[in-house]
Parts: structure tokens; C-alpha cells; sequence
């Protein structure tokens, strides 16, 4: 198992290394983006605003001033020039006349990577507007945060949000000053933790972390990203065909304070694209294939389009984590069975045959009149262990399938025939239904083998949890449009604990059978592909299982 151990130690240095990396580029994310583009057709306008923002002299030049006004002016009421509040963003500022001019310089911003945090934009301008520069302005950067400065304006602030965008300001003149430095410190610190949050989201996709270091990282950005959204409910979870929902993560009481049956209602109601984003009253709703995110808002105001786009991005990512997370444990698993492969192949060899021999020896000793229940349990536990020598064994090699044609019906009786044979069968109830001359392409015993092994499962579900009248119906039905046969193992049992049936098909996962290998359901999942097959498990009354099979 040394290969095994190696292989671990090195996926948690990776691990450790990619998360040092994420921690030091978090660290760089401190350098605040504080540039301002001020754009406005009155020269005035655009120079005291750049006044206002630009820091003050050094503060040793601030006392001189200060000194110069006590000798001139008496006991003044107070300092003329007050030194500026280290809270206070230390601003970079350009300037443009025009709507033409400051596009220009917005283009050449983005391209050279040093984008504006904040645009000043005044609304009446000769030639383009403030809310036709605004629009030309979203073509090349959606992210700076508009601040339309204006006496008057023809334009709704509906209007203005749907076409310029929902980060966006909007403030009339006159102005004070503590005001323009209010609206642009809010605006830089509002961009520069969108950016930073932005940056976090999308370094989680390339990380390599197993599921529990990945859900608590998702879970941290998750709770930053719902500080963004004024939300303290969110949840992450996949969102399935059939609108069963399957939880992954949650922040908040979402699942105490909201029916979640109806919330899901609800989005199959609105019939949402997979890879929208969409905010009805207080829910919105991200959504990137079956992956999706709950959040209810504390308010029914409309969220910012960045912060929309935050959302979608988080799914994006998200999503590519997890299945990241779900490749290293698959390759993880397969590390660890091709080590345990190897070990006990060395031993199986030897152990096969004796355990095989067991049965020929309880024969002769029947034949010499020894017969007793004794026998019979020796008999049982010999094949039980001969079943688990061939499952690991075949799991292990991965055996390709052998062609040819296969009747399904006939495969159904013969399964049951193996079944039929195990003790407490007698006291369930089964029916068997499978319409005539269908016909599959398929290895037949590896095709019995799932037979067997989920009717086996279900037998055990029903005789370990005691249940009443207990029952399993076979079906078998063909789908000749889609070229298919379906296959059903449904029984009345208690059905699949919901912790349990995202790992159901994976190798050494039981139902706490007192003689499970926990290979049976990985078997018959291998088996199922190996043949290009899909196998699906629902709770509906009991277990099912639902096989699709090429006809």
C-alpha cells in the first residue's frame, strides 16, 4: 500500500501548494484599482471635481498654509486646508470633454489591462450623451462603476439602468464636495471587492482539492459572495432533469425558512435557461447545467448586473471544481484498487481453488449419506465466498464484454433461477413482466451478473428492515424509437437513504448489509457501461432501479 500512501501524500502537497497560490494571489488583490475618468463637456465641471479627488498637499505644506492664515487673518474659526483621512482612497484621475474623447480613453485603459474603477458622466453633452456614451462605454468595459453627475435629464432612471446598465450611479448637481468624494470612494471600494471576489471565483476551477477541502473553500467564497448580495441565505446544490434537488452547500437558515419543494416549483415554472441568471422579487437563481444557486434577498431590490454576473460566475466555476474534486477521488479509488488488486492477487490464487473445493466435498459427503444443515451452511458460505473472489476479481480487471445476442426474457428466468436459490426468497412476493422477443447485444453472464445482483439487493433491503408483505416487480419493456430495451428492479422496501445515493455505484459504499462487499452495485454499474448502458436509482414508493440497455 506504500503507492497508495505516496500518491496521497503527493495530491496534499499539490493541494497545499495550489492553495498557497490562491492565498498569495488574494494578497495582491489588495492593490485597489482607484482610477477615475471624469467626463464632461464644462472644463470647470471636470477640473473641481479632479480638485476635489486628487489628494491634498503634504501635510507639512498644510500647517505653512494654516500658519499663514493665523498671521494674516487674526484667530481664524479653524484650519483652512485640513489634511486628507487616511480612509480615504488615494485616487488617480483623467479627463475628457467629450463622450468620444473618454470612449478613447476607456479603450485604451481596458487594452493596456489598467481599466477605470469609476466613470463621472455628465447626462446633456453636445454630440453623444451621457447615456449614449455610457452604452458605447459597455461595450468595452461592463465592469466600472457609472456615475451620471447632471442638472436635469430627459432619461428615467429605468431607463438609464436598463440601457446603461444596474452599476451605475447617479447624483444631481449642485454638488458638494464631501459628496463627490463619498460617491467615488463607495464606487472604488464596491469595484474593487467585486474584482477581488471575481479573481477568488475563478482560481477555485484550477485547484485540485478533494470534496471536504473543496466545500469548505466553496463555502467561504460563497459566504463572501452572499455579503456581496445582502443576503445571509444561499444554497448550492444540482438541480436534476426531473427538478429533484440535491444539496451541496448552504449559508443561512434557507432550508428551516424556505419550502424548497416550492421554490422548485417555482423554477420549473419559469423555465429557465441552463445558463441564466435571473431575480424574481426576493429569489435569484443562477443556473449553469444541472448545477444552480438559491439566494434569497433580505431586500426586493434589483441586484447590480455585476453582481449577477458574480453569481453565474460562481456556478461556472463552481461546477468545475466539483468535478475536478469528483475526478481525483475516481482516481484516488482506481490508485487504491489497482494497489489492493495487486496484493491480493498474490493470495487469490492459492485461497480460489480451496473455497472452490469446499462444494465438491459437501457433495461427496452427501454421497456417502452425510446430509445434515450443517452441510448446507458450509455449502452457502463456500459460494458466498466464491462470489466475492469473482466480484473483486472482475471488478479489478475491468473484463471487456463478449457479444452476442441475448433474449431478455430468458435472461430474467435464468437470473431469478441464481436468486431463487439464496435463502429468504421464499417469503417475498415478486412479478415478472418482460414483453416478448426482445432481444439485446450484450455479454449474457455479465448481463445476469446485474440481474442478480440488484434483485439480490433488493431481497436484502426488504428482509433486513422487516418489511410487511414484502414484494419486487421486474419489468422489461422495449423503447424502439430509441433503439433501447428498459429494464426495472422495483421493491417496497424503505428506499435509498438521500446520503447515499450520490455514491451508490461506487466500489466498497453499503447499505449496512451484515454480508456486503459493497461491490455488488459497483459491478453492476461497470457491467451496465461496459455494454453502453445507463443506470439510474429514484425512491418512489421503495427502491427502483432503472436500466437502459441498446437493443
Amino acid at each position: 500500500m506504500a503507492g497508495a500512501s505516496r500518491w496521497k501524500a503527493r495530491g496534499r502537497e499539490k493541494a497545499a501548494q495550489q492553495l498557497l497560490n490562491l492565498i498569495a494571489r488574494t494578497n495582491r488583490m489588495k492593490e485597489a484599482n482607484t482610477a477615475v475618468l471624469i467626463i464632461d463637456d464644462e472644463e470647470f465641471v471636470r477640473d473641481n471635481i479632479e480638485e476635489i479627488l486628487l489628494p491634498r498637499k503634504h501635510s507639512s505644506e498644510v500647517g505653512l498654509m494654516n500658519d499663514a492664515a493665523s498671521i494674516l487673518f487674526g484667530d481664524a474659526p479653524g484650519p483652512i486646508l485640513a489634511p486628507r483621512s487616511s480612509s480615504i482612497p488615494l485616487f488617480t484621475v483623467a479627463k475628457a470633454a467629450s463622450g468620444k474623447e473618454g470612449l478613447e480613453k476607456v479603450k485604451k485603459a481596458v487594452s493596456e489591462g489598467k481599466p477605470y474603477a469609476v466613470i463621472f458622466l455628465d447626462m446633456r453633452m453636445p454630440g453623444w450623451d451621457g447615456l449614449e456614451t455610457a452604452i458605447k462605454i459597455r461595450e468595452y468595459d461592463s465592469k466600472a462603476e457609472i456615475i451620471f453627475i447632471t442638472a436635469f435629464t430627459d432619461r428615467s432612471i429605468d431607463e438609464i439602468v436598463e440601457l446603461a446598465g444596474q452599476n451605475v450611479g447617479y447624483h444631481c448637481k449642485p454638488y458638494a464636495s464631501e459628496e463627490i468624494i463619498q460617491l467615488a470612494t463607495k464606487a472604488v471600494t464596491d469595484y474593487n471587492r467585486l474584482r477581488n471576489l471575481e479573481s477568488l471565483i475563478e482560481s477555485v476551477a484550477s485547484i485540485g482539492l478533494n470534496e471536504r477541502q473543496l466545500n469548505t473553500l466553496l463555502k467561504n467564497i460563497l459566504d463572501q459572495l452572499s455579503g456581496t448580495l445582502e443576503t445571509d441565505m444561499a444554497l448550492l446544490g444540482k438541480l436534476h432533469d426531473d427538478y429533484s434537488y440535491e444539496k451541496i452547500l448552504s449559508i443561512g437558515a434557507i432550508e428551516e425558512k424556505v419550502n424548497l419543494q416550492e421554490l422548485i416549483s417555482r423554477v420549473k415554472d419559469l423555465h429557465i435557461a441552463p445558463d441564466e441568471v435571473i431575480q424574481v422579487d426576493e429569489l435569484v437563481l443562477a443556473r449553469l447545467n444541472c448545477y444552480s444557486i438559491f439566494a434569497v434577498l433580505k431586500n426586493t431590490g434589483r441586484l447590480k448586473t455585476e453582481k449577477m454576473y458574480l453569481l453565474k460566475l460562481f456556478v461556472q466555476n463552481a461546477a468545475q471544481a466539483i468535478r475536478n474534486a469528483e475526478l481525483y477521488e475516481e482516481l484516488m479509488k482506481r490508485e487504491k484498487l489497482s494497489v489492493a488488486g495487486k496484493a491480493i492477487g498474490m493470495v487469490m490464487h492459492d485461497l480460489r481453488a480451496p473455497i472452490k473445493n469446499i462444494g465438491v466435498i459437501t457433495s461427496l459427503m452427501r454421497e456417502e449419506g452425510l446430509d445434515n444443515e450443517w452441510l448446507e451452511m458450509i455449502d452457502k458460505s463456500a459460494a458466498q465466498a466464491s462470489e466475492i473472489f469473482d466480484d473483486f476479481i472482475d471488478f479489478i480487471k475491468d473484463t471487456p464484454v463478449k457479444t452476442e445476442p441475448v433474449p431478455l426474457k430468458s435472461l430474467l428466468d435464468e437470473s431469478l433461477v441464481y436468486v431463487k436459490m439464496r435463502g429468504g426468497f421464499e417469503s417475498i412476493h415478486i412479478d415478472v413482466h418482460s414483453e416478448e422477443n426482445i432481444v439485446l447485444h450484450g455479454d449474457k453472464s455479465k448481463l445476469r451478473r446485474v440481474i442478480i445482483n440488484i434483485v439480490n439487493n433488493a431481497v436484502d433491503a426488504l428482509l433486513d428492515n422487516h418489511v410487511e408483505t414484502p414484494s419486487i416487480h421486474l419489468t422489461a419493456i422495449a423503447d424502439p424509437s430509441e433503439g433501447r430495451a428498459i429494464i426495472s428492479v422495483k421493491d417496497n422496501g424503505p428506499g435509498i437513504p438521500p446520503g447515499l445515493q450520490k455514491s451508490l455505484f461506487e466500489p466498497f459504499v453499503t447499505m449496512n448489509k451484515a454480508n456486503g462487499t459493497g461491490l455488488g452495485l459497483a459491478i453492476v454499474k461497470q457491467y451496465v457501461s461496459a455494454h453502453g448502458g445507463e443506470i439510474e436509482v429514484r425512491n418512489d414508493g421503495g427502491a427502483e432501479f432503472r436500466i437502459s440497455l441498446p437493443l
